[in-house]
């Protein structure tokens, strides 16, 4: 079969490799649309990151190196189920949770699979990947998005970021949250809040991505920290009170700060992103205000929430799909347009 298989840095090629043979618990699905993520242009043009195998060091649970099938945030159709399912059926629309683990640490059996010792991503780390015309993936991990066209389902696992973060933070209805960077994760962040009956308000410098905050109807007021000071703008807008929630979007130090001391007495900052140098902490908010900080990471059962939230109609994801390509255009197309034109977009989807 087709794969786009990731060898290195700068190095993706499309090359035929074997199919995957079904096994036990376990479906084959046909994939539809990948999604191109963060990671996949950090790990494109950077290299490998953790947790990724390199040439002679496989992963501890796939026991794979490169080259790897790449994409991890991908839709397909069931084609055949293994010996011992049962929740699905050949025909079903899935979406993957493409997550490998070890089964057997302390966050593992706590239900925090999501942050296992020895996790790896499919897509990142072995076991097959979107970007293939087939993948076998075990059951507890396919998810069935039922008439959920397969384009907008190929968002549920980066929706399942933003759903996680959400969840955690306990925000919801009435409350008011600032979402600091209107990025992917940023917008996917604030359409669970404002599903959830939340305000929200969010910070963005780019023009275009604030153009989406506010055309996609997912923030109630979008501030620029260009322009606006978004502490003094968040206190006004909630009464001096100061937000219930801050969500952590962007991974940079000023916007950890500005949502720290935006807070309300007794609120919570849930950081979503991750830092590319880790951030210094003015303690001051949280002695004087008793704020709590709050880390998350990934997901773990969150797809069928998010699946829920799309099919009842409370979150529309066809404004975030911004360009379709095929796997032949990925680098030039995808990874580079990307990474040269973040502000214009939002999600790219490809298909073999």
């Amino acid at each position: 079969m087709k794969a786009a298989r990731y060898y290195g840095k700068e190095d993706l090629r499309i090359d035929d490799v074997p199919e995957p043979q079904l096994r036990p618990g376990a479906v084959k699905i046909a994939p539809a649309w990948t999604g191109i993520c963060g990671s996949d242009l950090h790990v494109y043009f950077e290299g490998p990151m953790s947790p990724m195998p390199t040439v002679g060091n496989p992963h501890p649970l796939s026991a794979e190196e490169p080259p790897l099938v790449f994409g991890h945030e991908f839709s397909g159709v069931v084609e055949e189920v293994g010996e011992g399912v049962e929740s699905l059926a050949p025909g079903d629309s899935v979406v993957v949770e493409p997550l490998i683990v070890c089964g057997e640490c302390f966050a593992c059996r706590d239900g925090r699979y999501n942050l296992c010792e020895k996790m790896g991503f499919i897509g990142l780390s072995g076991r097959g990947g979107g970007l293939s015309e087939r993948i076998v993936v075990e059951e507890r991990f396919v998810h069935p998005v039922g008439d959920l066209p397969l384009d907008q389902a190929a968002l549920i696992e980066p929706l399942a970021v933003a759903a996680h973060g959400v969840r955690l933070s306990g925000a919801g209805e009435g409350d008011v949250a600032l979402v600091g960077g209107a990025g992917p994760i940023g917008l996917f962040t604030c359409a669970v809040l404002k599903a959830l009956g939340a305000t929200v308000i969010v910070s963005e410098m780019s023009q275009k991505r604030k153009e989406k905050a506010k055309d996609s109807g997912v923030a109630d007021h979008v501030l620029d920290p260009a322009q606006d000071d978004v502490v003094a703008r968040t206190m006004e807008i909630t009464g001096g009170r100061g937000a219930d929630v801050g969500f952590e979007c962007a991974g940079v130090q000023p916007v950890f700060d500005a949502l720290l001391h935006a807070l309300r007495t007794g609120g919570m900052l849930q950081v979503i992103a991750l830092f590319s140098k880790q951030p210094t902490l003015d303690t001051g908010p949280l002695l004087f205000k008793e704020v709590k900080i709050q880390g998350s990471m990934g997901y773990a059962h969150d797809h069928p929430n998010a699946i829920r939230l799309v099919r009842e109609g409370k979150i529309d994801l066809t404004p975030f799909i911004t360009r379709r390509i095929s796997v032949e255009d990925i680098v030039p197309e995808g990874l580079r347009r990307l990474m040269e034109h973040k502000d214009e977009e939002v999600k790219i989807l490809v298909h073999l």
